[in-house]
Parts: C-alpha cells; structure tokens; sequence
C-alpha cells in the first residue's frame, strides 16, 4: 500500500492549512506520468452533467482521467454517472459540499497533473492539451487560462487574465481571485504539498488554494487563450450570495496574510487595509447600488465593527446599525424621494 498524505495536519509553514482549517485529502505517493486527474463534483446537475463530461471525454489530451463525486445528488444525476460506467470512475458520498467533494476526489486521483471542472461548466476540446504543454515546456508548477461566463440570459465578454508571474502576483492574488477553479492545471506534486483543499470557508475555498500554492511557488504560467466556460445560474448559486462571498474571501486573506508576513513585508499597512477591508466597503456600496440589501447590510455593518470607512461612508454605516427591515425602510424611502 503507498504512503499517504493527509491535508489535515495544521501549522503555519508555507502553503499548509490555516491553524483552525480542515481537509480530508489523502493523496497516494505513486501516480502515473503524463496522464491528467480531473475532479469533478457533481449535486444535482441532472440538466449539465452530460455536457460536463463530454467536455472532458472530448480532450484531446491523451490519457485523461475523470473521477465524478456524487455529493448526495437527489435529482437524476447519480443514474446518469452510473449510466456510464467504467468510463468514469464514480464515488458516491452523502451531501458535505464541493470542497468535501473535490478532497475525496483528489484521494482517488493517480494522474501526475490535476484539474478541476465542476459538472456544470466546460472546456475547449483542446484546454488540457495546451495548459500540460506549456506546463512542460517552461517547466513550471501550475499552468492558468482565460475564460468566458455565461448564462442562461447573457454571455460576457471572453476575459483573459494577465500574466500574474511577470508582476506581483502576491498583489494581484490579494486583490481577487485570480481564475475560477477550472481555469488552471496543477501538478500533483503541489497539490499534496498543499494538502488539498481547506473545508472551512465554502463560497471562497478556491481562492484559498490559490492563495496557499502561491505562498509555495511562484512558478507558473500563462496560456493567453480563452480555453474554459463558467456558467452562472445567478441567485442560487454560492458565489451570488454577496455578503458571504465578500466576507470569506476577507478571511482567507487575512489568513494568508498573517501566515505568510514575510510574503506581504512589501506591501505598506495602508495598501493591505485597501486590498482587504478596503474591499469589503467597496463591494458594500456596489450591492447598496445594486439595491442587493440584504447584502449591503451585512457588508456595511462589517465595515462599522471594523472600523473601516470614512467620514463620508458614515452615514450608510449608521443606518446599517439598524435591524434589516428598518434599513430596507429607509433606502425605500430615499429611493421615492430621489425620484
């Protein structure tokens, strides 16, 4: 039996878990060379699945692997991935989350590169093949791409990301981001370096595992193509609930920033209060503008227990003191009055 790994040692040393953070990867030591893992968890994507996985069949890459986790889907996706047999390797599991998911996918893994492709969204035919050889070719650790959202009413602009490794990345990282979790090939080398991924913040564990493998290399390279799909479901999905989303990126940063203060030592007290707290009262007055109250409410009375706003933010900070509903009250009352 190979030797295992586990993600849920704690400590401080570069790329580990946060004290306080969790995963269940165990990845084992022997893999096979050339060949690319891809995790996909799936909870009730009956309507995608299909097209998921022919995304994945359809690479061109030569040896692909792809191990589907069911997270206790309820609807017909768990009799569709049974549908395809050995062509799939599936492991069922009750409902924990995505990132639950991904770990007991990672357990599985044995190719010697790891992707990521959730069962609703999708790659160009060719992605794999060309994130592994400029992987290979500049020998470097992880291999990143553009991508295009799209949904059932709208398609945004194709976005490709810059080139991260020619400037600051620890910058750049801390101020979004840098690519959704489909977007980038991994050697597996550095994903049992990092243990997996953590299960405490679940609308920002991606972020998380960016930040992480920054802290260990910054080895890494663009392909300035548009190679990959996100598909946005809007107000049901975790990334769509705004206060949340904007408050567990703040924790991961803030853990990657006292984890790693040597990595950060460039960047001035002002200029990380900017690019996290200083974040979170930006995104407050974008759901205020948005009318997503519910939102701007939680953001804005974070900013007022933090301390971090203005004098002119001030009075939207006092009123995000008030319950909800007489906060809802009074912007529907400014709201009539600026009309």
């Amino acid at each position: 039996m190979p030797p295992l790994y586990s993600a849920s040692v704690p400590g401080s040393a570069p790329g580990r878990l946060p004290a306080g953070q969790t995963g269940t990867c165990f990845m084992a030591a022997e893999h096979v060379p050339g060949r690319i893992s891809v995790v996909m968890p799936c909870f009730n994507s009956a309507r995608f699945v299909r097209e998921a996985i022919g995304s994945v069949r359809g690479q061109s890459h030569v040896d692909v692997e792809l191990i589907v986790v069911d997270d206790g889907s309820t609807d017909d996706s768990l009799s569709i991935l049974e549908s395809y047999g050995s062509a799939i390797r599936l492991i069922r599991q009750s409902r924990r989350g995505p990132y639950p998911a991904r770990n007991a996918g990672l357990a599985a893994a044995t190719g010697e590169f790891v992707a990521f492709l959730d069962s609703d969204d999708l790659w160009r035919p060719d992605a794999l093949q060309k994130l592994h050889d400029a992987l290979i070719r500049h020998g470097a650790d992880l291999a990143y791409c553009g991508w295009q959202n799209v949904g059932d009413s709208f398609s945004n602009d194709p976005f490709v990301p810059p080139a991260y490794e020619k400037g600051d990345p620890i910058e750049q990282f801390l101020r979004s981001c840098p690519w959704p979790i489909h977007a980038a090939l991994v050697r597996r080398s550095l994903v049992r370096r990092l243990g997996g991924f953590s299960e405490r913040r679940f609308s920002s564990m991606d972020y998380d595992f960016w930040l992480r493998a920054l802290a260990l290399t910054r080895n890494m390279v663009r392909v300035p193509e548009v190679l990959a799909t996100y598909r946005w479901h809007g107000a049901g999905q975790i990334s769509a609930v705004k206060s949340r989303q904007v408050l567990d990126a703040l924790a991961v940063q803030s853990d990657f920033i006292a984890t790693h203060p040597n990595l950060v030592a460039h960047l001035s007290r002002a200029r990380l209060r900017e690019l996290t707290e200083g974040r979170v009262l930006d995104q407050a007055y974008r759901a205020l503008w948005k009318r997503d109250l519910d939102s701007a409410h939680a953001l804005l009375r974070h900013c007022a227990r933090a301390g971090a706003f203005g004098l002119a933010q001030l009075p939207h900070v006092l009123c995000s003191l008030l319950p909800l509903p007489a906060f809802r009250r009074l912007v529907g009352l400014a709201d009539r009055n600026n009309r």
